[in-house]
This record gives C-alpha cells, sequence and structure tokens, in this order.
C-alpha cells in the first residue's frame, strides 16, 4: 500500500510554469524503468496543483533538486526549446570519492543514450570543487579516506552523464549503485547516508513570455544537508577547502546547508 507523501516544495510558480524541488528516490513519470513505483512527480504535483503537469527535463530518480514543469503543452514546447538550444543551465552538487587534482576540470568523453541506445554522442561535463574532506576510517592503505564537494555544469544532456563521467575519471559519486564504489557506499550507509548524493542545486532560463532570465536554487534535504556537513566540520588541509565566505556564498553556515 502507498503511502502519501509530503507536499512536493514549490520553488518558482507562474500560472504557465513552475520550478520543484524533486524528491530523491521518486520517478519523474511512468517508464519502463519504473520497476513497480507507486510514485511519481507527474501524478503527485497534477494532485497537489489540481492541473495538467508536463515535465521539461528529465531527472534520475535517485537524484534531487530542481526540476522545470510545464501546465499545459505550448508552455512546455516552448521551455524544451530552451533544453535543446541548450539555453536552460544547471548546476548540481556531488560528494565524490578521491580529491581531483585540479580544483577546476571538465571530462569530454562520449556517451551512450543507456539501455537500447548503443551510438555514442559528444558528452562534456566541467566540474569545480568546493570543498575536500578527509574522513576517520581506513581506505586500503590510507588511514583515512578522502571525499569531494563537486559542483557540475553540463554542456550536454545524455543518460545518467553526471554519474558516468565521475565513473570514468574515478572519482565515483557516493550512493550510485550503479556507477559508484560499492566499499564507499557502505561507509557512508553506516554513517546514516543512504541517498545518492547527488542534488540539482540551481537552474537558469528564459520566461518565455515575459523574457526576463529567472534563477531558482533548491534547498538540499536533510540527508544531503547531513552529508555535506562533513565538509565544513572536518575540513582537509587542501587548496581547495571552502573558505568562510565561500561557505557562506554557498548557503553553509555553522556546519549547516541550505
Amino acid at each position: 500500500m502507498s503511502h502519501p507523501l509530503p507536499p512536493v516544495e514549490i520553488l518558482l510558480q507562474t500560472p504557465r510554469f513552475a520550478v520543484v524541488n524533486k524528491p530523491h528516490g521518486m520517478m519523474i513519470h511512468r517508464s519502463k524503468m519504473a520497476n513497480g513505483d507507486e510514485q511519481y512527480l507527474v501524478d503527485a504535483l497534477q494532485s497537489q496543483l489540481r492541473v495538467p503537469i508536463f515535465a521539461v527535463h528529465r531527472l534520475d530518480r535517485a537524484t534531487s533538486g530542481c526540476c522545470l514543469v510545464a501546465f499545459d503543452s505550448e508552455t512546455a514546447s516552448l521551455l524544451g526549446k530552451q533544453v535543446m538550444a541548450n539555453t536552460l543551465d544547471k548546476t548540481y552538487w556531488a560528494v565524490v570519492r578521491g580529491w581531483p587534482r585540479e580544483d577546476a576540470f571538465t571530462i569530454d568523453y562520449a556517451l551512450d543514450g543507456g539501455p537500447g541506445k548503443r551510438e555514442k554522442k559528444s558528452a562534456v561535463t566541467h566540474f569545480s570543487v568546493l570543498a575536500r574532506a578527509e574522513l576517520p576510517f581506513p581506505d586500503r592503505d590510507f588511514s583515512v579516506s578522502r571525499y569531494a564537494w563537486l559542483e557540475c555544469r553540463l554542456d550536454t544532456g545524455r543518460f545518467r552523464q553526471i554519474r558516468r563521467h565521475l565513473k570514468h575519471c574515478f572519482h565515483h559519486l557516493i550512493g550510485d549503485t550503479s556507477h559508484g564504489d560499492g566499499r564507499h557506499n557502505r561507509q557512508w550507509r553506516m554513517m546514516g547516508i543512504h541517498r545518492m548524493l547527488l542534488h540539482a542545486r540551481s537552474l537558469s532560463f528564459d520566461d518565455p513570455f515575459e523574457g526576463h532570465r529567472l534563477h531558482v536554487t533548491a534547498p538540499v534535504d536533510d540527508e544531503m544537508r547531513k552529508a555535506l556537513a562533513w565538509f565544513v566540520s572536518r575540513p582537509a588541509d587542501a587548496p581547495a577547502v571552502m573558505s568562510d565566505a565561500r561557505a557562506s556564498e554557498h548557503g553553509v553556515a555553522s556546519h549547516a546547508v541550505e
């Protein structure tokens, strides 16, 4: 039996579209990959807002954060053109194993389209290190384990692009059971972190009717906040440790994350 979920958080709403904070673990709509899910974002929003819901872009089930939806097909088409033209800008937060050598780097590595879609297409992701931390449990020959909090920006939108690019550069996403590192995932579960640590932090796009640029930011949930707190309370002595000013800029203060 399904249980009712709390209302989906509305981050921005107009008469024609909205940006919502998708909970992790929720599929956007029914699909062959749903695997018996009982709760879907589109259904939840239709019940909550009492309007038709058209998803403009997709997020993986395990990813939380900014999701743009339209209330009619015309608006969905207009917003979808921004997705196709790559003028809808998305920023993600991710927690990964290891410390990248550089504070900013780009992965340019072609990816296929997922199951049944073998053709590889260009895929580019830009990463920036927001903070590094060492956690007090051993990692093979080391007495501590190293992790990084990354900001991720996409030039393309391929199937599971961020997750697969992180695997490609050996900085596996924590909590990713398909492309991650099981040993590190287990360690974080022992710390009480059971979700995949990928969050669609912000979304920028043009209002198709008013013309001005909109920027929306999604707060993290309690479990993601708990994970990010490690980077504030246990910073590593490394070049990209988050400064007090940068912490404030990213919503981190007094060991809390917005």
